[in-house]
Order: structure tokens, then sequence, then C-alpha cells
């Protein structure tokens, strides 16, 4: 005896059973998908470059010509695409300074900057900051004489950010270095250090640089 309910029309032969109309629909629910699926060519693949942007830049000295997402950030660009991780990741929302790096010259945090944004600009990351020759920069060095890190993941951004006060000639008393550098976090609590490093490093930077710290 079958057990599956079949609606009866008031004077006409038995209607789509339940059991029927499942089948049915799961069935036309397949075709539609494979359909879909022999609509895409074999072996079709997504363009990686579709709606990227040609941006040329100059980074640490040597010219890149990139193809960029325009929502792409310089942080990323600079971490995935170029293998520069001395920018670090902190809070993504250019509160820590984990990310400073320097666009023409002026410090940016490079997790809000538009990679797209520095075509034609010269980028400078922590990698690119010591002589040719290997030698410190004086702020690198005066970090390590001065133990004014501990753990080491905001101490990239530090030092581009130090360097970057030095220049802009906020580095003359310990009020300003401590204003001018109030936007690179350190969680490790090592700021007294940091502030002798920049109040060393300053002078050897002016004499080194000249005017380029103005």
């Amino acid at each position: 005896m079958n057990d599956t309910p079949t609606w009866r029309a008031a004077d006409g032969p038995p209607a789509l059973s339940r059991r029927t109309f499942m089948m049915t629909t799961a069935a036309g629910a397949g075709v539609a998908a494979t359909g879909d699926a022999i609509a895409a060519p074999a072996g079709a693949t997504a363009n990686p470059h579709a709606g990227a942007q040609a941006t040329r830049v100059i980074v640490n000295g040597r010219p890149r010509e990139l193809a960029l997402e325009p929502r792409a950030s310089l942080l990323d660009v600079l971490r995935e695409q170029l293998g520069l991780t001395g920018a670090k990741k902190g809070c993504d929302h250019g509160q820590c300074g984990a990310c400073t790096v320097h666009v023409d010259g002026r410090r940016v945090a490079s997790c809000l900057t538009l990679a797209v944004k520095t075509d034609g600009c010269t980028v400078t990351t922590i990698e690119g900051i010591e002589s040719p020759d290997g030698t410190l920069h004086p702020m690198q060095q005066a970090f390590v004489d001065h133990d004014a890190l501990q753990c080491g993941y905001c101490t990239p951004g530090q030092v581009m950010a130090a360097i970057a006060c030095v220049r802009e000639g906020h580095a003359t008393s310990d009020a300003q270095i401590r204003e001018y550098m109030s936007g690179n976090l350190c969680r490790c609590g090592a700021y007294a250090g940091i502030l002798e490093a920049i109040r060393e490093a300053a002078p050897q930077m002016r004499r080194s640089e000249g005017a380029r710290h103005a």
C-alpha cells in the first residue's frame, strides 16, 4: 500500500505526489548547477591582475614596477609582495606606529596608506636606512647602545619615526621628543631608552646630514 499522500483534484486524476514533487525539484536544482559549471570554459581561472593599477615606485633606492589592487595598503604590499617585513602590522588602524615608513622623506602609517598613492614616490623602510657597507644608521646604533627595545616588535617603526622626528626639527628637547614620538607605542615600556637614543643620535644625524634634518 502506498503511504505517500496524493493530492487529488476534485474531478480529475491524481495530481503530483509529495515524493515526486520533491524529487523533481531536487533534480531541477542539480541541472541548474551543472549548467552554470558548463557555462565556464574548462580550465578558466580568474585573472589575478584584473583591475590592477600599474604603479612605479622607488623602494629603498630600487625602482619597482608593480600591478597593485587599488585598495591594497602600502604595508601589505611591502610585506607580502616585496618581502620587506621590517614594517610590522600592529593595530592595522594607524594607532600604534609599528608600520611607520617614509614616503618622499615623510613618515607615514603604511597600514593606512594606499599603495597606489605612492606612484612616482620614494619609499624607505627600515631595511633601507643602513649604509651600503652595512654600517648601521646612527639612530639604529643609538637604539642598540641605549637598550631602547625589549621584544623588538615596535622597534622598526620607532626607529623610522625617530629619524623623521630629528629631520623635522622636533628633537631639540625631551618634551619635544616625547610629543612628536607619541604616535609610536611601545607595549614593553622602553620609552626611557628610546628618549636617550634619540637624544644621542640627533646631533650625529645633524652633522652627517647637514640641513636635511630641518
